[in-house]
């Protein structure tokens, strides 16, 4: 296929996420120009299986060609940070899976870098671009929430809920110090942040690894669950529970917030209607444009009633990282800033667990 507009993109890494990330790179008017894997073998696998032009033997090959602007780094968490590194000393943008690093050391390093190369760095924080989260934050700015008193938020899969799953990402080595929270939790504390405009800066926590043993790896301890309770710099209290040992739950990311004058709740697997409630006049919102404020209604995909959702969700994130890439400033966009506080909020989280104490968050 011919491209006369569109930036050139390349990716590393040929699994499920690079599978999101060429569906909303192709859907974004990109030129998706080569991906690299583990090996030119399965390169070449998935550059035919994801109709990219073509396998490239490693990631220098990538970041030697002048066609690639944009470098998407899909490949295990351990890999994150000296890829996305390397991508950035090329010159080129880079759009990082999350978590952007393994450390809070390793992530403020890529936020520096970023800043000081002049290049655009996004974190795809995705669940921000469903529509009724636009509107749920517009809310609370407006100030119609009033004062925030508490929130609850859940992430809950189940798809390593018995002893014989097993992933790469049950390895720290591979995945990191933190696993269910890293990889879902970290998505729930930016929701909260992003919709209510506060800060978590105190955590009590507990993680639990409750298959230690599993088909291909021994010795597990990244975690199974956590469940935190946690408090926010405007005095707002909250808790957060994480799993990926729910049985029946395959991506059920839920959220209620509560304010003075009104409650707001979020369920990503029913992403058409927002409950607002009252002590009167509690109503279900719809994913109406023309009910919906401004930075809602642009995320509008297709008419009401007609489901729109996660891909659409990554779709709208990787149009606006292209945007900044243009030189645009799209409202709401998750930068390497917003991937360095989620490693710090989950280093604390983690903390807490091991001290089974209160454990104050570094604030920014």
């Amino acid at each position: 296929m011919a491209f006369t507009t569109g930036l050139g993109v390349g990716i590393v890494g040929g699994g499920f996420m690079a599978e999101v990330h060429s569906r909303a790179a192709r859907a974004a008017g990109a030129r998706l120009v080569a991906v690299s894997s583990s090996s030119a073998d399965r390169a070449a696998a998935a550059a035919e299986r994801l109709g990219i032009e073509r396998g490239v033997e490693s990631l220098d090959a990538l970041l030697e060609d002048p066609l690639i602007q944009v470098v998407h780094v899909c490949t295990p968490n351990a890999l994150h940070a000296e890829q996305a590194e390397r991508v950035i000393a090329a010159g080129k943008h880079v759009v990082c899976e999350k978590p952007l690093a393994t450390t809070v050391p390793d992530a403020a390093r890529l936020v520096a870098a970023a800043a000081a190369a002049g290049v655009v760095a996004s974190v795809p924080f995705v669940y921000r671009f469903h529509p009724l989260v636009r509107e749920a934050r517009a809310r609370v700015a407006a100030g119609e929430s009033g004062r925030l008193l508490t929130f609850a938020a859940s992430y809950l899969q189940d798809w390593l809920l018995e002893e014989s799953d097993d992933n790469w990402r049950v390895d720290s080595a591979s995945g990191g110090r933190s696993r269910a929270f890293a990889d879902i939790g970290s998505h729930l504390v930016d929701l909260v942040e992003f919709v209510t405009g506060d800060r978590v800066t105190r955590v009590a926590a507990n993680a639990r690894t409750f298959f230690t043993e599993r088909a291909e790896h021994s010795a597990v301890t990244t975690e199974d669950a956590v469940a935190a309770t946690v408090e926010t710099a405007s005095g707002a209290i909250g808790t957060l529970l994480v799993s990926q040992v729910a049985p029946g739950r395959k991506n059920r990311l839920h959220v209620e917030i509560a304010g003075a004058a009104e409650s707001l709740v979020f369920d990503q697997e029913q992403p058409e209607t927002l409950w607002l409630g009252r002590r009167s006049g509690t109503t279900v919102l719809p994913r109406d444009a023309d009910q919906l404020s401004p930075d809602a209604a642009r995320l509008v995909a297709v008419p009401a009633g007609h489901a729109q959702g996660y891909q659409d969700a990554f779709n709208a994130f990787v149009v606006d990282s292209y945007s900044a890439v243009r030189g645009g400033r799209p409202e709401g966009l998750p930068v390497f800033a917003d991937g360095l506080r989620a490693a710090v909020v989950t280093e604390a989280v983690l903390d807490a667990s091991d001290a089974g104490a209160w454990v104050d968050v570094p604030q920014p």
